[in-house]
């Protein structure tokens, strides 16, 4: 009946709320390296570029780091803030795998678990139970995530060409062959076990033995 009675003698309807419930809100707590998923320095992805085959992107591994965050769930009846929560926890066993598009420029995809820790509850309120009364769920997750670093073009290397020398004792040494690999990749191929087309030059060495022929050119 007080209510009753001071919502008549005042009844202005555009005064502003304090605040409207049930509400949702969240807070980033920390951001940690997680060391259990660390991965190769060196290793590399690579992928060419759009329809360009003589371009070739590349990007160093991700550096794994874990996202701990709240989410509070705020009500003033009990029923409302339960009906929001009984719509959240079925998902988390205890944790859930979000499929998301992980690098899109790459093309990499990947599952990030976001884990559930803990669960807390809050019942806080000024006066009586019907005056001012705020319940108060926390959810505290972790979410396990990757860290990229820049994307870098270089031209696709097609041919390798490798030298080789019989003896180096020399600033100029005489070169013995060369040898020359251009591989034929096939989309067919089930496996890696790509053809090649490969080619070797001869030379003669600095007395004149030819090396493709086993003789002697100097001799008449």
């Amino acid at each position: 009946m007080a209510q009753e009675k001071s919502l008549r003698e005042d009844a202005d309807l555009t005064k502003q709320v304090a605040i409207t419930l049930p509400r949702i809100g969240f807070e980033i707590k920390n951001l940690a390296y997680d060391s259990a998923r660390k991965m190769s320095r060196v290793q590399r992805f690579k992928k060419v570029k759009g329809a360009n085959t003589k371009q070739l992107d590349t990007q160093y591994m991700p550096v794994p780091y874990n996202l701990e965050f709240e989410l509070y769930v705020m009500a003033k009846q009990s029923d409302d803030a339960l009906q929001i929560v009984e719509q959240i926890l079925p998902y988390f066993q205890p944790d859930y795998a979000l499929a998301i598009n992980d690098m899109a420029d790459m093309g990499i995809s990947r599952d990030v678990p976001i884990v559930l820790n803990s669960i807390g509850y809050e019942d806080s309120y000024d006066g009586d139970f019907t005056t001012r009364r705020a319940l108060i769920y926390t959810l505290s997750f972790t979410t396990k995530f990757y860290l990229y670093g820049p994307v870098t073009s270089a031209k696709v290397i097609k041919t390798v060409q490798v030298d080789q020398y019989t003896d180096l004792p020399d600033q100029s040494p005489k070169r013995e062959q060369r040898y020359k690999v251009t591989p034929k990749p096939s989309t067919a191929e089930a496996d890696d076990d790509f053809g090649f087309n490969e080619t070797t030059s001869f030379f003669q060495d600095a007395q004149g033995y030819n090396l493709e022929t086993g003789e002697d050119d100097n001799k008449s």
